[in-house]
């Protein structure tokens, strides 16, 4: 085996569209080696027919401790940022480019670490069966490193975010930011511009859906 083949899910990834026997060997998945600090997979969760499947980067803690995609505060946010672009939930496949939670230690507290480049295309195998599977309509990325998982390396989220393009995984694909960046915003007003360009962008998403 090739240090290449060696830095793959596929081996581990069964020729099957259902969703529920994906996630089920995902569990087994060796592909790279955030596993062996992670609690659990986590896996993406959603309609099996969603209409739009949302990729962002990686599970946070509390996803790590759930095994549910997009639980923590990010999530939370989301939500609300779906509801104001008029987006319903029952529409929507939630996973993430990365299926491992990668942190570093901080005192007592789990920091998320930024997956890299070789960890994502690593896990990539697993993000084209979901798409296999789901066949959604839209394909959203969340944060730089969804989109150029999903759109290549040379993809700038801040410039191209908010526009419709097409991609070998997906028909249609649109960029924003992700919510951790809306959290991480410096202060209220930072905060309310950043919620302010996400709910744009997904409202974008919603004019499609239509």
């Amino acid at each position: 085996m090739t240090k290449n083949e060696e830095k793959s899910a596929a081996p581990f990834v069964p020729a099957t569209t259902s969703i529920k026997a994906l996630r089920a060997a995902a569990d087994e998945c060796r592909g790279c080696d955030l596993y062996k600090t992670a609690t659990q997979v986590v896996f993406g969760a959603g309609p099996r027919r969603a209409r739009v499947l949302f990729v962002g980067e990686q599970p946070g803690d509390q996803e790590d401790r759930q095994g549910e995609p997009f639980v923590g505060p990010a999530g939370a946010l989301l939500d609300k940022a779906l509801a104001d672009a008029g987006i319903s939930r029952d529409d929507v496949y939630l996973t993430n480019a990365v299926k491992h939670f990668k942190w570093e230690p901080r005192g007592k507290r789990r920091i998320h670490k930024k997956p890299r480049a070789s960890e994502v295309k690593a896990c990539r195998p697993w993000l084209e069966a979901e798409l296999r599977a789901v066949q959604p309509a839209i394909v959203v990325c969340l944060g730089a490193t969804a989109a150029q998982s999903v759109l290549g390396s040379t993809f700038k989220l801040m410039r191209q975010r908010g526009a419709v393009v097409s991609s070998a995984l997906a028909p249609r694909v649109v960029a924003t930011i992700h919510p951790s960046a809306v959290l991480r915003a410096p202060d209220s007003e930072g905060r309310r511009a950043a919620f302010g360009m996400l709910v744009a962008d997904l409202k974008v998403v919603a004019k499609l859906l239509k």
